[in-house]
């Protein structure tokens, strides 16, 4: 009987000395949510309930990969190491990313995209989705489409003249040997 006194005592013990778990949550903010595509949006928000040192950043929208892509590359798809991460501020749980759509891999095309962001590194289509936040955002065309540099047609037959001269050089040489 002192044992299963013992036992209940050291149980509710356990029970009082635990913190209370919270529930994770994180927000995520844009600005601006309606940009022309090679603009720069702020990405910003915040988690708790939850110590993290970073969040994770993925992207959908019209043409992508259903599981998401990474903000800085369009091709692959999250969840292949392939994330773009935000360091979270521990002090306050905020965080901030700036996108810079103009250097990005991939062709982003106007339209409505989605904008995720996790508290571990996995894609959208997971069975067990972590806590996340999104935000939509709707890219029109570029204000100034970047100008397309014809190719000198002098360009290709100087690169296999050159090509050849020294394919000449390294026959030539091998003779002598």
């Amino acid at each position: 009987m002192k044992g299963l006194r013992l036992l209940f005592v050291l149980t509710a013990l356990l029970f009082i000395a635990l913190p209370v778990a919270a529930e994770a949550t994180l927000t995520i903010n844009a600005t601006p949510q309606t940009a022309r595509i090679g603009d720069t949006i702020v990405l910003n928000g915040t988690v708790s309930g939850t110590t993290t040192i970073a969040v994770f950043l993925f992207l959908t929208g019209d043409g992508l990969d259903n599981r998401g892509v990474a903000l800085d590359n369009l091709n692959i798809p999250a969840g292949r190491g392939m994330f773009t991460t935000a360091p979270v501020q521990l002090a306050g749980g905020t965080w901030t990313y700036a996108w810079d759509t103009s250097v990005i891999l991939g062709t982003l095309k106007p339209g409505k995209y989605t904008v995720y962001v996790v508290d571990r590194p996995v894609d959208r289509l997971r069975p067990v989705m972590p806590r996340y936040a999104t935000v939509d955002i709707e890219f029109h065309p570029a204000a100034h489409p970047p100008e397309e540099t014809p190719l000198d047609p002098f360009l290709p037959v100087a690169g296999i003249a050159l090509a050849g001269c020294l394919l000449c050089m390294i026959a030539g040489s091998r003779k002598k040997d």
